[in-house]
């Protein structure tokens, strides 16, 4: 099939999913090998099955996944940083093909419960029907394994109330969501965003110690942002001109 996504390991076990296709749909990122037992993966925003141009974005990450040696049927925990159609929709077929369990933040849930449930409609779609069954909350995230990345919850709302973004912090690498991209930020006209979030999440998050920004989106500054320098200075740009 046509491959819509490249690859890109940032660091042993971290893989970059970025979706290069025409259509909406988010990047994804898999920390490999992380948890206990026979499911070891995890996926971040598995993103849709479908889209407008006819494009089946999750046949190709399961694709793409393959090149990498990381089967999808080895996914053991699907977690969304946010509720949005084209970062969560595939999270159905995602439980139905793996039986993985389910992640977002406790208000993030309880949106997609409300208006974030109804936004599907605007997708042609319907709200995933899998229930979590964790409830992120702010703090260490224990993969279970002792080959397992340090991993830390950070609720950041502004693009959605119970945005999520994870710092890898051994690795140096902040999976941003829709929060930060290179050289911009989330929208915040979506029900349920907020200028005034947004803002304080992004000072937050620029007072990490961050070596790659693996961003929901990538835009026209490139597909991520890497090394400390430049990461630095894309935080000076969106606090600058957002």
């Amino acid at each position: 099939m046509m491959q819509l996504h490249r690859s890109l390991q940032v660091v042993d076990g971290v893989y970059f999913y970025l979706w290069a296709g025409q259509g909406i749909n988010s990047n994804s990122v898999v920390l490999a090998n992380v948890l206990d037992g026979q499911k070891p993966h995890v996926l971040i925003d598995p993103g849709m099955t479908g889209g407008a141009m006819g494009e089946n974005p999750l046949e190709s990450l399961t694709s793409v996944m393959a090149e990498d040696g990381l089967r999808i049927d080895d996914v053991g925990l699907v977690i969304g940083t946010h509720c949005h159609p084209d970062h969560f929709q595939a999270v159905d077929e995602v439980v139905r093909q793996t039986g993985a369990k389910v992640a977002l933040s406790a208000p993030e849930y309880e949106f997609l419960k409300g208006p974030g449930g109804a936004f599907y409609g605007g997708f042609g779609t319907v709200a995933p029907a899998s229930q979590p069954s964790m409830l992120l909350e702010e703090g260490e995230l224990s993969l279970g394994s002792s080959n397992g990345l340090r991993t830390e919850v950070l609720i950041c709302p502004g693009h959605s109330p119970g945005s999520i973004c994870l710092y890898l912090s051994d690795a140096k690498i902040l999976v941003s969501g829709d929060v930060v991209f290179p050289g911009s930020i989330g929208r915040m006209d979506f029900v349920g965003g907020s200028m005034r979030q947004m803002k304080e999440s992004i000072e937050r998050l620029s007072a990490l110690d961050v070596e790659h920004i693996l961003p929901g989106h990538s835009s026209v500054n490139g597909p991520l942002v890497s090394g400390r320098e430049n990461v630095i200075r894309n935080f000076q740009m969106v606090r600058m001109f957002f």
